[in-house]
């Protein structure tokens, strides 16, 4: 098979694509998108996670991760605030994402009950990945001595529904241009049955 005609080839790099072109603002703005990091971690594991070299493509993506935080940090003049010994935890969020997309991959059907349970999915992952993120993030930062648990929650609940939310809309997007495929690809087949 020719490589660029490979699914794995088009699909890791699309997601390798949409998180170096998302991943340096977080909350999106008038002029970029907001990050996709959790919806292609989510996705990688859906679409990729049982593919010959998977861990590889996670590993790859991570990687990435990094990378563009790297030149977000150092070319971008975005604030590293967040690169602390808790960073490496991320490892461990994106993990989540991953493996709960590879978990769902073979109940995934393009219905709407399909799509009910990859949002929730989705959502359940995103869920996951925050709670790792900031909990390692407080225990490990450095910088909340002086608050309390109870104080921290507080503060990174209003971060809690824009994650998520922000990750299922990727998810769904993605998932939109799955059926769009599926679409194309069977009227296509139709056509050759048809000569």
């Amino acid at each position: 098979m020719n490589f660029f005609q490979n699914k794995t080839v088009w699909i890791a790099s699309a997601l390798l694509l949409l998180m170096a072109l998302t991943r340096y603002n977080h909350f999106g703005s008038a002029m970029a998108l907001p990050d996709a990091s959790y919806a292609v971690f989510f996705l990688g594991g859906l679409f990729l996670g049982r593919v010959r070299g998977a861990l590889v493509i996670l590993a790859l993506l991570l990687l990435a991760a990094a990378l563009v935080d790297y030149y977000a940090i150092n070319f971008r003049e975005v604030s590293g605030w967040c690169v602390t010994s808790a960073y490496s935890f991320l490892v461990f969020a994106y993990g989540a994402l991953w493996f709960v997309g590879r978990w769902y991959a073979p109940r995934h059907e393009l219905t709407l009950k399909g799509m009910a349970g990859l949002l929730l999915a989705g959502a359940a992952a995103g869920s996951a990945a925050f709670i790792i993120a900031n909990v390692s993030f407080y225990l490990l930062a450095g910088y909340f001595d002086s608050m309390s648990v109870v104080q921290y929650m507080s503060s990174v609940a209003q971060y809690y529904g824009p994650y998520v939310a922000v990750a299922v809309f990727y998810i769904g997007a993605a998932a939109g241009v799955q059926m769009l495929y599926a679409m194309v690809d069977d009227k296509s087949e139709a056509v050759d049955a048809g000569r």
